[in-house]
């Protein structure tokens, strides 16, 4: 069978069932079948080879499975978390085992998109679909999600994680999810993501986000990613933020198979502030590719963005992080840095940090680096009594740290940390 009949085969499979119906859905659908899936020559991807993953992963024969059973809850919850919480299942909203806030309008994409007119006019205005494969893929095969609303002024007292829970155990699977989530003027919201697959068949998973930030909306956002080997995954978040809006964003990866993150944040007012933290801790053959794009648009505001790494054994990482800064966007101060450890002579980071600055009033800069362990400070360490193994996973703690003091619920924070002090100890 030539690549070109798999590839033709694959769009087939991925596109099975999908029931165009309406225009947006129709203009996707279109974009995907033109783009085609990304191989090494298209530049967004050229070091990670989702494709090649999804044909070498999926069975093409096969059709993906539906439904599946729930598992048991000290799977998949957070412990120790006071929070209200959103499950799907192989994509579908579980609305019986969700437990939203009373004052916060929720309820499956499904049922919003078409029933409420704002949410129809809201679905495809801030993520461009027409310049990527999967994000056009979303857009037309879609099938459920979450929408949550937050009203003007509403401070919500814990916050809300999304479960997105597979069951293979019958069958590769496939879920495409959409999301839309609005925060009033004012308002404050913690969000947080995180997935967990039952069995041991192939699961390719598709989420965008549109994340609207409105007047001076606050929003801690979380993606927490610790899944299993036969995970493929693709996650799209697009955080839009108006005047005086602020973000703090996470996106901590500590397991799965391929993970492909892009997340976007458009500075779309003026005295907006956004921080962007990224931990990665690759072993075994893990793929994790972070493409950032942070878009100044209007003058007067400040981004931040950190991304740390640490890769063992035959793990690759990517880091691809842009700037824009446009013409109108003066007074703009935009930071950005990826630093990044190698364990393993086979382990590999392939980091790119840009700027695209149209403005000649702003404060910008942007860095990588990347290394190995400290030999003078772990000998330290060990002259104090320390065994070696104990002492690395120190060091690496220590340098894992700064991106988990920048969680502010403390709960979150202590959950995280335990998580990652246990694979630091454990896997290096």
């Amino acid at each position: 069978m030539t690549n070109a009949s798999v590839h033709s085969e694959l769009l087939d499979l991925l596109t099975e069932a999908v029931l165009v119906q309406n225009e947006l859905r129709t203009e996707a659908m279109q974009v995907f079948r033109k783009l085609g899936l990304p191989g090494n020559k298209n530049e967004e991807y050229k070091h990670t080879p989702i494709t090649r993953a999804l044909e070498k992963g999926l069975q093409l024969r096969a059709s993906f499975v539906t439904g599946g059973a729930l598992p048991n809850e000290d799977q998949w919850k957070i412990s120790g978390l006071n929070a209200y919480h959103a499950v799907l299942l192989n994509g579908s909203l579980l609305p019986e085992k969700s437990f939203l806030p009373s004052q916060v309008t929720a309820m499956p994409m499904s049922k919003a998109s078409a029933n409420l007119q704002h949410v129809k006019d809201n679905m495809g205005t801030y993520a461009d679909f027409r310049n990527d494969a999967f994000a056009a893929w979303n857009t037309a095969a879609w099938s459920d999600g979450v929408y949550l609303e937050i009203p003007e002024a509403v401070k919500l007292d814990k916050p809300i994680v999304i479960y997105y829970l597979h069951d293979s155990q019958a069958g590769q699977v496939k879920s495409v999810t959409r999301n839309l989530v609005i925060s009033g003027r004012n308002s404050e919201a913690a969000i947080i993501e995180k997935w967990c697959t039952t069995g041991s068949n192939t699961v390719i998973s598709n989420t965008l986000s549109e994340i609207v930030l409105h007047e001076s909306a606050r929003l801690n956002h979380v993606v927490l990613q610790s899944d299993t080997d036969a995970h493929i995954q693709y996650l799209f978040n697009q955080f839009w933020q108006h005047s005086g809006s602020f973000l703090n964003s996470h996106v901590i990866t500590l397991d799965g198979g391929f993970i492909r993150n892009n997340t976007r944040v458009a500075l779309d007012g003026e005295n907006c502030e956004s921080h962007l933290y990224g931990l990665y801790l690759l072993h075994k053959n893990i793929i994790a590719d972070n493409h950032t794009v942070v878009d100044h648009r209007k003058p007067n505001s400040y981004s931040n963005e950190l991304y740390k790494g640490i890769l063992e054994d035959q793990a690759k990482g990517v880091f691809n992080g842009k700037i824009f800064v446009r013409p109108d966007a003066q007074k703009t101060n935009a930071f950005q840095s990826n630093r990044n450890i190698l364990l393993s002579d086979k382990a590999t980071i392939n980091t790119k940090p840009q700027l695209e600055i149209w403005a000649d009033d702003v404060k910008c800069s942007h860095g990588c680096t990347t290394g190995q362990l400290d030999e003078e400070a772990l000998f330290y360490l060990r002259s104090r009594g320390i065994n070696k193994d104990t002492a690395r996973a120190m060091m690496l703690y220590a340098f894992a740290s700064e991106l988990l003091d920048t969680v502010n619920d403390a709960e979150l924070k202590n959950y995280l940390d335990a998580l990652v002090s246990e694979r630091l100890h454990k896997n290096f």
